[in-house]
């Protein structure tokens, strides 16, 4: 009777010892499993890494990644791009009637003069005639999905029109030539020296206000980006700077008859990160009668 019971006894502590340990090994093995199922992530760019992602278990040195694109966050309405530099050629298109401008005391020739001013005294030299605009900062407002967009903002732009010949612009005064009356408005000689450098620069406060078409919303260098509109500028200075060996350099300020008030066409493409841009003047630069229509076009450093 004792030999049963204690057999019985022992039967019941190998029973309880065997499921003790048959329990420690669910445990580890669950701990093991969750070890495994944590996650290790990565972000480069828009790009994110995930090591031992989902139910996936690592076994011996083997290690599950997943490559996934990063969510999106939701665009804003009002965008802001602060900063914008535009390097570019000026230029115009040239539309005056010589002989009116001349007989208006527009240009003056000097007495006894068999070589008139003409086209030829108003060629630019292209290379160095120089659009360079700083534009404050430009503000993009969502109108269809960030797709269509308003465009706008503020800006200064500079224009420098560089000449090939020795014309000067002069204010309203006298008459550099003797025997002749006082000359009651602006206008241009040909001068009696050769320039080494001989710009007229005008200067504008300028406001662009143009619809805008974005491919690709979100991902400012790639896809393609329209647009197109109009800019309104403020003439707030102009000058004719001239470099010679006999007078130095000398950089004339004043009232040279240039319209106070510029409206122009614009437009503007991006091609992923590179940004080119335009503008056309249908109306003179000038108030009276010179006829020349700016127009520019460059690259500009820009987010979008």
């Amino acid at each position: 009777m004792n030999k049963l019971f204690t057999q019985m006894v022992l039967a019941f502590i190998c029973t309880v010892a065997t499921a003790q340990q048959t329990d420690s090994i669910a445990v580890k093995t669950d701990s093991l499993n969750k070890q495994y199922e944590r996650r290790d992530t990565i972000r480069i760019g828009n790009i994110v890494i995930v090591t031992n992602a989902g139910n996936h278990r690592q076994t011996g040195n083997n290690t599950n990644i997943t490559l996934r694109r990063k969510r999106q966050g939701k665009l804003s309405n009002i965008s802001t791009n602060w900063g914008i530099i535009d390097f570019g050629f000026a230029n115009y298109n040239d539309k005056t009637n010589y002989a009116a401008a001349t007989a208006g005391g527009v240009l003056v020739n000097a007495p006894g003069s068999t070589f008139p001013l003409g086209a030829s005294d108003f060629n630019l030299r292209a290379a160095k005639s120089v659009d360079i605009n700083f534009w404050l900062f430009m503000q993009r407002v969502n109108l269809i999905k960030h797709h269509v967009n308003l465009k706008y903002g503020v800006g200064l732009e500079l224009n420098n029109y560089r000449f090939r010949s020795n014309i000067s612009f002069k204010e309203p005064g006298l008459s550099p030539y003797a025997g002749m009356a006082a000359i009651p408005n602006a206008y241009i000689i040909r001068d009696s020296i050769s320039f080494s450098k001989n710009k007229l620069a005008a200067d504008y406060i300028t406001v662009p206000l143009m619809l805008n078409f974005c491919s690709n919303p979100g991902y400012h260098n790639r896809g393609i980006s329209l647009s197109a509109g109009i800019s309104a500028g403020y003439l707030y200075g102009q000058r004719n700077k001239q470099i010679s060996p006999q007078r130095g350099k000398q950089k004339n300020k004043g009232d040279y008859d240039l319209e106070q008030f510029k409206l122009s066409y614009i437009a503007e493409i991006g091609l992923g990160p590179v940004r080119l841009y335009g503008s056309y003047s249908p109306a003179s630069i000038f108030k009276n009668k010179l006829d020349m229509r700016p127009y520019t076009l460059g690259i500009r450093l820009s987010n979008w």
